[in-house]
């Protein structure tokens, strides 16, 4: 097999490459991306990357580990939230993120290429089964998100948080990257100075977590804050206040 880079969420390098490994005489063209990028906070521009992909033969699989139970009208993922769901012919995902107090994950796509990893993927056929308990918890948490009832006060509450934090940090002059996400990313550029504000805000008794390279690219050092539907807005407005306070203190805003 061979493998071929395209540059991240760029559907026209993707038509590049596609054209590079028909030239290499690849038979089977296999797409990988993330739905979501965590570390940005940007959603992969799905309807484009599936235009390419169609256009090409391939087959497409989304790793949709943040976007999973939330993102899109009805917390399906990133192919819902494009419209493009029934173009995806695989999602990898994890059920111990936004469907918390689950473990594991699952691969899901048409029925052939299902009976086919479960004969011939190594994990699959040598792992031993998920507890009881966390099948339940899983299923529980789905049908959370699935119910309208209890799907609609928690997106309500997670993307009403998610503004009111990007609004307040902007106003104070942090610069932040991505956008119509719950993870947002506090850009600081530094990797010292990345350290140094996670510390200080844990001891002002707010936990986040400061990235740098290799995570990151070099120079692009952050932390990334991820919001959640279990935040109250006074809880929210206690870590922008830290934020700005330590911020002041380290002179980035």
């Amino acid at each position: 097999a061979k493998r071929f880079r395209y540059a991240s969420g760029c559907a026209e390098d993707l038509d590049r490459q596609l054209r590079a490994a028909h030239e290499a005489g690849c038979r089977v063209k296999l797409v990988v991306t993330d739905g979501v990028f965590s570390m940005d906070g940007a959603i992969a521009p799905l309807r484009d990357v599936c235009d390419v992909v169609e256009q090409h033969g391939a087959v497409l699989v989304v790793d949709d580990a943040h976007a999973t139970g939330f993102l899109g009208p009805t917390g399906r993922g990133s192919g819902e939230y494009w419209g493009v769901a029934d173009r995806v012919h695989l999602v990898n995902s994890t059920l111990g993120k936004a469907l918390g107090g689950a473990s594991g994950g699952y691969t899901t796509g048409s029925p052939l290429l299902v009976s086919m990893l479960r004969n011939t993927s190594r994990p699959y056929l040598f792992s031993n089964t998920l507890a009881p308990s966390v099948v339940g918890a899983a299923a529980a948490a789905l049908e959370l998100v699935d119910n309208p009832a209890t799907r609609a006060p928690l997106l309500d509450q997670l993307w009403a948080n998610a503004a009111h934090f990007r609004s307040r940090m902007a106003a104070a002059g942090f610069t932040l990257a991505g956008k119509d996400h719950a993870i947002i990313p506090v850009m600081l550029g530094d990797a010292r100075v990345a350290a140094q504000m996670a510390e200080r805000m844990l001891a002002h008794g707010i936990y986040v977590v400061g990235f740098s390279y290799p995570v990151v690219p070099k120079d692009r050092a952050r932390i990334r804050v991820q919001l959640s539907a279990a935040h109250s807005t006074a809880q929210v407005d206690a870590a922008v206040d830290a934020f700005v306070e330590v911020g002041r203190e380290l002179g980035v805003v």
